[in-house]
């Protein structure tokens, strides 16, 4: 058996070495409606959110990265000096190795340098059968937390080597941890989407937010394609082969989970009009992960200048059609072309009302 540590390191050497993104655009099929006469002035455009309680400076936070190997240390602590510059978010990795013994301070170095971020914890469904309550809400101390993720990757459990399937009662552990948590809680997938009757249980649980993870980015598939390969387990490569594109594509993941609570929106999200897009689907705010890693061991200023560029092509999207606050957002035109359109139909949704904001 792999221990967590290991496998963290693995995930995070597959990402910056391998193919690991999905083979699909999430975003190529919509299109928004340009405004020739804006009537604003780029510097009237605010940036600003409040997201659970904490306000924002730009709807964006870096996801779920990596925490509790050698070299993640390095890693948040880039991450987290350049959120806390930008006024925005981020979340750590599973901190399932903490509740394994290991070392804290690769995760606590976050908050050390991002006092004032909106920073949250992290751990995996399948934990909250596994260790008590108690212990769930201690990794939520070691960063100061201002919220706490569930992540659900079952697509990856089943392409694992060692993947935990054992997912019956996680629903009724996240019930309790809503309950109990003196954090807003969020549930988050990790590549394959959430539908509309999942997002339904969750919040009838007590959820304060969902992240879609949706299909379009980072396939986890993927990434245990390669692992499987290493050690001969042919049967899980071929199957994780076949998963590479498995999920619900992140914008109609959006729209599914839309409604009572806070969406963020996350899954290949590779640029400034990426998140306009999400955005005026629904969302409160967008996730990015592997652009972000992939400059993250190096320095802050590469980090920072990638959510910069992030940020400026929000800004930009939203001076080219009129909009002052994120607010407004939402009211712009947006066309729905193409396979994606067809999904959005095969789910019930008239596209149309899109086009005719």
């Amino acid at each position: 058996m792999v221990n967590s540590e290991l496998r963290k390191a693995e995930h995070i050497e597959i990402c910056l070495n391998e193919d690991v993104e999905s083979t699909l655009s999430p975003f190529r099929d919509i299109f928004i409606l340009h405004k020739a006469l804006p009537e604003i002035n780029w510097e009237e455009i605010e940036l600003g959110v409040d997201f659970l309680g904490k306000d924002l400076k730009a709807p964006l936070l870096v996801s779920s990265i990596t925490g509790g190997t050698l070299g993640a240390k390095k890693i948040n602590e880039n991450i987290a000096s350049a959120v806390q510059e930008l006024g925005i978010g981020m979340g750590v990795g599973s901190q399932r190795v903490l509740l394994e013994g290991a070392d804290p301070e690769s995760f606590r170095i976050v908050r050390e340098r991002a006092p004032d971020a909106f920073i949250y914890a992290n751990i995996g469904a399948p934990q909250l059968k596994e260790y008590k309550i108690d212990e769930i809400l201690g990794i939520i101390e070691v960063i100061e937390a201002d919220a706490i993720a569930v992540h659900l990757n079952y697509l990856q459990e089943v392409v694992q080597p060692e993947g935990d399937l054992k997912a019956r009662g996680c629903l009724e552990k996240i019930e309790e941890l809503c309950e109990r948590s003196p954090v807003p809680v969020i549930v988050k997938e990790t590549g394959a989407g959430i539908s509309r009757e999942v997002a339904r249980d969750l919040v009838s649980a007590g959820v304060s937010a969902i992240d879609v993870g949706g299909l379009g980015g980072t396939s986890f598939s993927a990434v245990e394609v390669y692992r499987a390969r290493k050690r001969e387990n042919e049967v899980k490569e071929v199957v994780g082969l076949s998963l590479w594109d498995w999920g619900i594509l992140t914008p109609l993941s959006v729209v599914e989970c839309s409604g009572s609570i806070p969406i963020i929106a996350s899954g290949g999200i590779r640029s400034g009009v990426d998140v306009f897009k999400c955005l005026s689907l629904g969302a409160s705010l967008c996730g990015v992960a592997l652009p972000v890693l992939r400059v993250g061991m190096r320095s802050k200023d590469e980090v920072l200048k990638i959510l910069e560029t992030f940020i400026y092509g929000l800004r930009a999207s939203m001076f080219l059609t009129g909009c002052r606050e994120v607010s407004e957002i939402g009211k712009v035109p947006l066309l729905i072309t193409g396979r994606l359109k067809e999904m959005f139909e095969l789910r019930g949704y008239d596209v149309r009302k899109f086009a005719r904001r």
